[in-house]
Formats: C-alpha cells, structure tokens, sequence
C-alpha cells in the first residue's frame, strides 16, 4: 500500500505515491498534472481488454484489503466523531464489510460495460464526396474532489480508466486514509494489467490549498473537475474553477402527490424516497401533496414519516393534522437537509407543485406519484430537472441504478453531462474525415 512520506509544508500530511521526496505543494501538484497527463495519453491508446483487465485487479485487490481498509476507515471515523461530526455524516463515511464488497462489485461492474473509447456515433456523406464520422475519444485527465465518501475514490478512479481518462483525486480530511487504501488498490490493479499507475493519482496532502491549484487546471493538465460534496465545496469549485465543472450544488429533491396517486403506492415510494438513506443528494428533502386529496393522504403520509423516525416541518395546513409537525419556515424549503427531516405543504394543483419545484428546487431529482398519464407527461415535460421520475423514489438517482456501473457525479448543469455522469459522459468525441483527394473551392 502507500506509504507516508514527510510534510512537505507546515500545514500538509503527505500521504501516498505522487512523489518520492517531499516537495513545494506548487511544485507538488505541478507534478501530479504533468504525471496525469502522461497516463491519459498512453491510456487514450490502450485496447478495452486491458482496461477491463486492471478494473478486474483493482477489484481483486479491494477485496484482498478489505481488513486493512476498514482498519483505515475506523481510523477516520474515530476523527470524524472527535470532530463533532453528526451521524449522517458518519453514515456517509463508514465503511463495513458489505460496503466494502459493494464498491468492489461496482469497479467489476464498470469493467463489464461496453468500451465507450472509438464508438461512432454518426456518419454522413457530403455532396463532394467526404465521408464524416463523430467518433468518440476520452475527454483527458478529470480532477473530482470530494469529501466524506470514500467509495467515490474508487467509482471515479474506475469510471475514468473505463473511459480513457487519468484521474486525479482529491479527498476530504475526512475520508483521507479510507480513501488512500482504495487508490492504491486501483493503480495496484493498473499496474498489473501493464498500464500507468500514474491513470489515478490520490493528492497526497490534507492542505485546503491544493484544490485551489487543482482548480486553476494545473498548467493546463486538467480538462474537467468533479465536485463531490457539501454545498460549500460545490459552490467554491463553481466559482473558482478555470476549467470546465461537472456538479451540483445542492440535491433537493421533491414528491408530488398528486391526486391521483395511489396512497399505498405514495406512502411505499415516499418514506423510500426519504428514508432508505437520508444522507445522499437523491433523497426527497419537501413533500408536495394535491390539495384535491389533502383531507384522505396528508396525514396518513405524515403519521408514516413521523413514525419512521422522521422529523415534518410543514406549512399550517400540515400542522393541522399532526401536532408533532413543526412549522416550515422559508428557509426549509431551500434546504437540503441530509438527514431525517423533511419539509411538507399542500398545493392547490399540479401547476403549483411545479412553480414550487421551479421556485426553490435545486433542478436534480424530483418525482410525481399519480395513476393520470397525462398528469406524469405534463410533469415529467414542464420540470426542469436532471432527473424527473413517476412512480419511483427519487433515491433511484444514482449511476449503479442507471445501469452505468457507477456515478463519478450527479450533473444538473445543462451543458455536455446531465445527470449520472457515467462512462459515456466522461467522453468527448472528434471528426473522422475521409476523402479522396478534395479540395475546398
């Protein structure tokens, strides 16, 4: 596994391969882009057997270093509860034996996916005779820094070699050992398919400042950054990067229940939405209910909730037919709570469920439960979200559910990747012309 090498500034731990002797954390991160974009240009070249190959080992190796790994994790977690860090957080970050096996079927998973690396994508002919074909091609080397999950170092490592592209890493101080394990087992997997270690790279220091210099592209080495994280984290990413950024700032994601839906239904998909894991981007933050059947579903959903251990904050007319429910203030609509709390309103309609999506949504997941097709077209057509489901748990958002193997990020830009950013998203594409001896009058 990596080693720990000295500090290589008063505020940084060094820890990891990237260099062999402590350096400026400049110089340091200079390094890592120049070594990153070394390894995507030979890994651009390689055939989808090796690829599939390392992703294979690098599985084999989690598994091996599954004891070892979850040593590191209990090490991280034992830093983060000294921190003061609340249990949905700790849920983000632990590691278990059945997660550990879960990120390992994932990297396998990845490896199985057809080679998104030379695909055609369209071919034309032109009136003089050019023949041009839109092939696909990796899009480089991609910077994702992320926080608490440590799961995320292994998904992007493996969704990037899939695709061609080096990856450079930046971990949370939180999930900094966890996730230093489970990179070594990626570039341990590279290297024993013949391919550079170098495709994945862990930044070895601790020190805020190195996303900065990561943010500025590190002289041109970086294509894209992947932020993975809080709110804060995203919003720096957005506002300081100076290469292209595949993100999302917050995920508040909304039920509608409109009143057409089956309570049964609503109820199962609701507390799924909200409660299997209260802590990821996918999960339901505001409960919107159809004032046309507020008298027959409101207060069996909100019993359900309060009963699953979930807290309501909701308007008066929530309030009423609970008195455990707190009162929603502006504020809580906006929030994504990351934990087991939700915001809940009536609305006199479809159109308001969708001006409130508009108004306070945060345009990632969001999710209609109705029996009325048209009602669900209408909704599905009219928000503007990365995600719009019917009939299902926004907790769906998510690349594995996808079929993409992995996610390396939810985007809910509009600009190239829009949702699960999977293989196909971490590729870009170029023109093919063929000719036979034209020229342009």
């Amino acid at each position: 596994m990596a080693s720990v090498a000295a500090d290589v500034t008063d505020k940084s731990e060094v820890l990891g391969g990237a260099a062999d002797a402590p350096l400026p954390l400049a110089s340091l991160m200079a390094d890592i882009g120049r070594r990153a974009r070394k390894a995507a240009r030979a890994l651009a070249l390689t055939s989808d057997a090796a690829r599939t190959q390392a992703l294979n080992s690098a599985a084999s190796a989690i598994r091996e270093d599954a004891e070892g790994l979850i040593a590191a994790n209990a090490e991280d977690i034992a830093d983060a509860r000294a921190a003061g860090r609340g249990e949905a957080f700790i849920d983000r970050l632990q590691l278990t034996p059945a997660r550990v096996e879960a990120i390992a079927k994932a990297v396998e998973l990845v490896a199985g996916l057809p080679d998104p690396v030379g695909r055609v994508l369209a071919t034309f002919e032109r009136p003089n005779g050019l023949v041009i074909e839109r092939v696909s091609v990796p899009l480089g080397v991609i910077g994702v820094i992320f926080e608490s999950r440590p799961n995320v170092a292994a998904d992007a490592g493996s969704l990037c070699v899939k695709a061609g592209n080096a990856a450079i890493l930046r971990a949370g101080s939180e999930s900094f050992r966890s996730a230093q394990r489970l990179v070594a087992a990626v570039r341990s997997g590279l290297e024993n398919a013949g391919l550079p270690a170098d495709a994945v790279q862990l930044v070895p220091v601790r020190d805020r400042e190195a996303v900065g210099l990561l943010l500025g592209g590190l002289d041109g080495n970086v294509d894209v950054i992947v932020p993975r994280g809080g709110k804060g984290l995203v919003a720096r990413v957005q506002a300081e990067a100076r290469v292209p950024v595949f993100a999302h700032l917050d995920g508040i994601c909304h039920v509608f229940v409109h009143r057409d839906a089956d309570l049964d239904m609503a109820r199962k998909v609701l507390l799924n939405a909200k409660m299997r894991r209260t802590g990821i981007c996918g999960a339901a933050e505001t409960l919107l209910v159809d004032r046309a059947v507020a008298d027959t579903h409101l207060k069996p959903l909100v019993t359900a909730l309060i009963e699953a251990g979930c807290e309501v904050r909701g308007d008066a007319e929530t309030q009423a037919v609970d008195p455990r429910v707190k009162p929603a203030t502006e504020e809580d609509w906006r929030t994504e709570y990351e934990d087991a709390i939700i915001s809940a309103r009536v609305v006199d309609d479809l159109s308001q469920a969708i001006d409130h999506i508009e108004t306070y949504g945060s345009h990632h997941t969001e999710s209609i439960i109705t029996q009325d097709k048209e009602a669900a077209a209408r909704f599905q057509r009219e928000v503007d979200s990365a995600i719009v489901a019917h009939n299902a748990s926004t907790q769906f958002a998510d690349g594995g559910e996808f079929g993409f193997g992995a996610e390396i990020g939810i985007a809910t830009g509009r600009m190239h990747a829009r949702g699960p950013v999977g293989v196909e998203q971490l590729t870009s594409f170029k023109y093919r012309i063929h000719g036979n001896g034209q020229t342009r009058p």
